[in-house]
C-alpha cells in the first residue's frame, strides 16, 4: 500500500502561486509515477500533470504548460506542483495519484489517491 497526503492548498488572487505537496508514505519503492489531477465543481477529474519517480518522463497538460512545473524531493518521498501564474479557472480541489506499474498516469482510473486539497483563485 502507498499512502498520499496532500498540503498546500488555499485561496489566492489570480497572477499569485502557490506550491501544493504530495508526501508519499509506504511501499514507496512500488511507485513508477505520480500524477496532479483537479476537480471543479460539476467538472470531471482531469489530468493537471505527472511525472515518474525517477524524474525521467514528464506530462503536462495543455492548461498547465508554462505554469505548472513539479519539483521532487527524493529524500521527503516529496513531489510538489509550483503552480505560478494563477487563475480563476485554475480553481479546483487537486489530488495526488500514484501508480505502479506504466504507462504515465494522466487517467483518473487507478492507483492510490490522497485526500485532496482545495484551491481556489479569485479574480
Amino acid at each position: 500500500q502507498v499512502q498520499l497526503v496532500e498540503s498546500g492548498g488555499g485561496l489566492v488572487q489570480a497572477g499569485e502561486s502557490l506550491r501544493l505537496s504530495c508526501a508519499a508514505s509506504g511501499r514507496t519503492f512500488e511507485i513508477y509515477s505520480v500524477g496532479w489531477f483537479r476537480q471543479a465543481p460539476g467538472k470531471e477529474r482531469e489530468i493537471v500533470a505527472a511525472i515518474t519517480w525517477d524524474g525521467t518522463i514528464t506530462y503536462y497538460s495543455e492548461s498547465a504548460q508554462g505554469r505548472f512545473t513539479m519539483p521532487r524531493d527524493n529524500a521527503k518521498n516529496t513531489v510538489y506542483l509550483q503552480m505560478n501564474s494563477l487563475k480563476p479557472e485554475d480553481t479546483a480541489v487537486y489530488y495526488c495519484n500514484a501508480v505502479k506499474d506504466p504507462p504515465l498516469s494522466t487517467r483518473p482510473n487507478r492507483g492510490y489517491w490522497g485526500q485532496g486539497t482545495q484551491v481556489t483563485v479569485s479574480s
